[in-house]
């Protein structure tokens, strides 16, 4: 289980990253755009990945990360429930979408 402040904590860490009110959301950015975004109420954390990228983190059948379920989720969108996650999938999660956002 990774609390969320855990998670605004491993965002906030990376090198030149924002905060900012979205929605009921905090969304983290890198060069003025999401990669992340995080609720606080339903534990949840939203990450702006390729769908390639998406494939690679989202085992089958997963209740722990997985596709967003709309347009959003074919994007690449992706969703981790902070409850069922571990520290090791969040981190590299955040590192991958931060990295995805950098390289655009």
């Amino acid at each position: 289980m990774v609390k969320a402040e855990d998670a605004k904590a491993i965002a906030l860490s990376l090198p030149e990253t924002g905060e900012q009110p979205h929605f009921n959301r905090t969304a983290f950015t890198a060069k003025k755009k999401i990669f992340a975004t995080l609720c606080f109420e339903d534990k949840t954390l939203n990450l702006r990945f390729t769908p390639e990228t998406q494939f690679i983190f989202c085992p089958p059948g997963s209740d722990v990360i997985l596709p967003i379920p709309n347009a959003w989720g074919r994007q690449g969108w992706t969703t981790i429930h902070l409850e069922k996650a571990n520290k090791k999938l969040v981190t590299a999660a955040l590192k991958e979408a931060y990295k995805l956002r950098l390289a655009k």
